[in-house]
C-alpha cells in the first residue's frame, strides 16, 4: 500500500505527496466581479508552502449566476483567469499542484456570504446584488426562493460554461480540474432524487439524473485533452432515506471514469436543510472506501481528519488512495510539514526559509 509521502501519478502530473487541500470558500471577492483579490494568493499560497501536495481553489463559479454568493470567485471571464494566474503560478513554484473546482451552485446560489451576515437569511434579493437562480426543478432548498427550472437550453449552456470555464482554468496554470457535483449545488440536484422532479431525459432514472454530470465530464476532457488529471467531488450520502448514496455514487463514478474523470474526490451532505449528520473523526471515510472497492475507482477521503497518525491509516490501510483537509488546515496551514516530523518521513519539499523548523532543538 502507499504511504501518506508517495507520490501519486495521474496522466501528466505528479502530486508530492497524499496530503491534499480541500475546497474552502472564502467570501472575499471584493465586489461582485468574481476575481480572486490578494487574500486568495495568501490563503491558497500558504499551503503549498505547507507541504500540501496538491492544493485545490474555493467553488469557482462558471458563470455568474453559479456563484454561491455575490462575494465568491470565478472563471467565466479572461480578466478572472489573468487574475487566477500568478496564485497558480506561485502554487507550482513551492512545489505543490494547483488545481481549480470548477462549480454552479444552483439553486443554493445567490445565497449571503457566511460570513459577516450572520443576521441574514434566505437569498440575497436583487437590490443587493442577488440573482434568479436555476435547478432541474422548481423546488426551493429551505427558506431560500424558488429556483426557475432549466430548460434544455440552458442545460445546454451550463455544459458550455463548465467547457469554457476548463479552457481558462488550464490557461491560467491549473493543472488539475474537479466538477464540484457535491454538497446541494447543481450538479448534486441534478443526480439526487431529493431535487431532481424532472420528468425528462435529464429526471428519473439513475442514467437519466447523471447524465448532466458526464456530458460536463465528456466536454471538459475533450477541451483540456488528454494530459489534463480531471476529478470529481461527490456527496457519498444525502444522509436521508430516499435521497442520493454510497452505491448510486460508486455507479456513476463508474461511469464517469469511462467519460474521462481520473479520480473522485468524496464528501456527503448539502442536499436538504434540517438533516443532522453524526459527526465524528473521519465520518466520510466508509464512503470513499466503498466507492473506492465498488467502482474500482481512485478517491480522497474527507472529513473530521486532523491528526498525521489518522491520515496516516487512513492511506495506508488503502481505504483511500489521498486525504483531503480543510478546517485542520485553516488551524496549520503546515500540517503535511509537522505530519512528516512527526511521522518519521525525510521530504524535500521543507521550504529553505523554513529549515530551521526542520529539527527539533
Amino acid at each position: 500500500m502507499a504511504t501518506l509521502f508517495d507520490p501519486l501519478t495521474l496522466r501528466d502530473v505528479t502530486v508530492r505527496n497524499r496530503i491534499w487541500t480541500s475546497p474552502m470558500c472564502q467570501y472575499s471577492v471584493l465586489d461582485e466581479s468574481g476575481i480572486p483579490q490578494t487574500w486568495h494568493l495568501v490563503h491558497l499560497g500558504s499551503f503549498a508552502t505547507g507541504g500540501s501536495g496538491l492544493v485545490i481553489t474555493e467553488a469557482t463559479a462558471v458563470n455568474a449566476e453559479g456563484r454561491i454568493s455575490p462575494r465568491d470567485t470565478g472563471i467565466w471571464t479572461d480578466e478572472q483567469r489573468d487574475a487566477w494566474k500568478p496564485i497558480a503560478a506561485f502554487i507550482a513554484s513551492q512545489g505543490a499542484v494547483p488545481g481549480m473546482q470548477l462549480a454552479h451552485a444552483g439553486r443554493k446560489a445567490s445565497s449571503w456570504p457566511a460570513w459577516g451576515y450572520e443576521d441574514r437569511t434566505g437569498s440575497v434579493p436583487p437590490s443587493e446584488g442577488g440573482w434568479r437562480t436555476v435547478a432541474p426543478s422548481s423546488v426551493a432548498f429551505g427558506d431560500m426562493d424558488t429556483p426557475a427550472e432549466l430548460l434544455p437550453s440552458g442545460i445546454d449552456k451550463i455544459v458550455d460554461d463548465f467547457r469554457s470555464a476548463a479552457r481558462r482554468a488550464v490557461d491560467a496554470g491549473f493543472e488539475v480540474l474537479e466538477v464540484h457535483a457535491a454538497h446541494g449545488y447543481l450538479l448534486h440536484q441534478f443526480l439526487s432524487p431529493i431535487a431532481n422532479k424532472r420528468t425528462d431525459e435529464y429526471g428519473g432514472s439513475l442514467e437519466n439524473r447523471a447524465q448532466l454530470l458526464l456530458r460536463i465530464v465528456e466536454a471538459v476532457r475533450a477541451e483540456v485533452g488528454d494530459g489534463v488529471p480531471l476529478f470529481v467531488r461527490f456527496s457519498g450520502s444525502d444522509w436521508t432515506p430516499g435521497g442520493w448514496d454510497e452505491q448510486q455514487t460508486a455507479t456513476v463514478a463508474g461511469w464517469a471514469q469511462d467519460a474521462g474523470a481520473d479520480f473522485f474526490d468524496i464528501s456527503s451532505g448539502g442536499i436538504q436543510s434540517g438533516i443532522r449528520i453524526p459527526l465524528e473523526p473521519g465520518y466520510q471515510v466508509p464512503f470513499a472506501e466503498h466507492v473506492r472497492s465498488s467502482a474500482e475507482v481512485e478517491v480522497s477521503a474527507v472529513g473530521l481528519i486532523t491528526t498525521p497518525e489518522q491520515a496516516a491509516e487512513i492511506v495506508e490501510s488503502g481505504r483511500a488512495d489521498a486525504v483531503m483537509l480543510a478546517r485542520e488546515l485553516l488551524r496549520d496551514p503546515h500540517f503535511p510539514l509537522r505530519a512528516a516530523h512527526e511521522l518519521g518521513y525525510e521530504v524535500d519539499f521543507w521550504p529553505p526559509q523554513y529549515l530551521r523548523a526542520r529539527w527539533r532543538r
